[in-house]
Formats: C-alpha cells, structure tokens, sequence
C-alpha cells in the first residue's frame, strides 16, 4: 500500500491579494469571539503573505518584535495592531450590531410573547 504523505497547510501561501486578506481577516473577526490573539495570529498569517520584513518596515517595528506581536501567543497592544493594519493596507470598521429579541425585550421591560 503506498504511504500518503501530508504537508501542514498554511494559509499564507493562500492569500494572495488585497481582498483575499481582507476576507480572510473578516472571517476571523467572526470566529475570534473576542479572542485578541487569535486576530493578533490572523494578522500575523497576513503579514507572512505580504513578507514579514517589509511589514515591519511600514510598521515602523523590527521583524523580531513583528513576530512576536502576531504569533497568537500573546496579545499585541492596539497600537501594534493599528500599525500593522495600516502597514498591511488594512483597516478596521465598526458596524452595529442588531440586538437579540429577548435581550432587547428584556431590556425595554417586555415578558416577551406569551
């Protein structure tokens, strides 16, 4: 039987354009839950897509401080992050999110339907 032989998948090497990053970071905005380090890791996949020296570079920070800031073991400061994102030709938006039913019942002192 012939053996199966497996690479570990990196998503860098997938994005390879402007909105390819965005969407990708987009993504993980939704997944991260409010995990920091989880998007700090996301920007990090990001910035080894665009090549971490010249991220560093814009950024204004050494690649050594670069990597440490985007490894997802830690969590950058948002200064870092807003450096990264400008560097990376990113940049954030709020949005408003629409409030649940019960919680806005709940909130205007409604019992909700029943």
């Amino acid at each position: 039987m012939a053996k199966t032989i497996t690479t570990r998948y990196d998503v860098a090497e997938h994005l390879r354009t402007p909105e390819e990053m965005a969407a990708y970071l987009e993504a993980c905005f939704e997944e991260a839950h409010g995990d920091a380090a989880f998007i700090a890791k996301a920007l990090g996949d990001i910035a080894r897509a665009k090549g971490m020296s010249q991220v560093a570079r814009d950024a204004g920070l050494s690649r050594e401080s670069l990597y440490k800031a985007l490894s997802g073991e830690r969590s950058p400061g948002f200064d870092t992050i807003l450096k990264v994102m400008r560097a990376l030709g990113l940049k954030l938006h709020a949005e408003a999110v629409q409030p649940n039913v019960s919680t806005a019942q709940h909130q205007i002192g409604g019992a909700g339907p029943g």
